[in-house]
């Protein structure tokens, strides 16, 4: 079985990265990809890790060579997922998390076949204005200016695969493991192993 490609995007304070987290600890063959981006790294974020950090020629010559599957600007800095990177690990049964905006998952939706397409919300927006708060990585205007383009985000929710709010970390935790486990079960995936297990009994 190849791996599956789970494009998740949700606007800034929707707890997308703690869910994604969560997920790549209880599913073994589950990665999250690696994003370059242009971004200077936040206090703990480790090159290789969080992202791998690059300078704007860098990134700006890996998209003259199109090495990216996806790449957008956002927030003022550049963010790209290597198409190699990805292609590396669904050819190995290892499915991958993608964590990206709402302009990269449009991007992703047309060159990628069999991906799946997950919006994570926060309750409201005042929420996600006390989590971004709390957090206490961005200033007062970068707030402000993540919730503006948040609004524009939650509007292309609809079209998505599936839609989980977060209003409750469990719960939605539990919400989004459903998601995995479906998907690597349908019955298009499991060809293969259908024929493995049943041979010609599996037409």
């Amino acid at each position: 079985m190849s791996g599956i490609a789970f494009i998740v995007s949700a606007p800034s304070g929707s707890g997308k990265t703690t869910l994604c987290k969560m997920a790549a600890d209880r599913f073994p063959d589950l990665r999250i990809s690696v994003s370059y981006t242009t971004r200077k790294p936040r206090h703990g974020e480790v090159n290789g890790v969080d992202y791998w950090f690059v300078d704007e020629e860098t990134f700006a010559a890996m998209v003259e060579r199109g090495e990216f599957l996806e790449y957008a600007d956002v927030y003022g800095k550049r963010y790209g997922t290597s198409r190699k990177d990805l292609e590396d690990l669904l050819e190995k049964g290892v499915s991958v998390i993608l964590e990206i905006d709402v302009q990269g998952a449009a991007k992703v939706r047309e060159k990628l076949e069999g991906g799946v397409f997950v919006f994570v919300l926060p309750p409201s927006l005042k929420a996600a204005e006390e989590r971004l708060v709390a957090r206490g990585k961005d200033t007062t205007e970068e707030i402000r200016r993540r919730l503006g383009i948040a609004a524009g985000e939650i509007k292309r929710a609809v079209d998505y695969d599936y839609i989980v709010i977060n209003d409750d970390l469990r719960r939605a935790f539990e919400e989004f493991s459903a998601v995995i486990t479906a998907e690597k079960s349908r019955s298009c995936r499991m060809a293969g192993k259908l024929k493995e297990l049943f041979g010609g009994l599996v037409g």
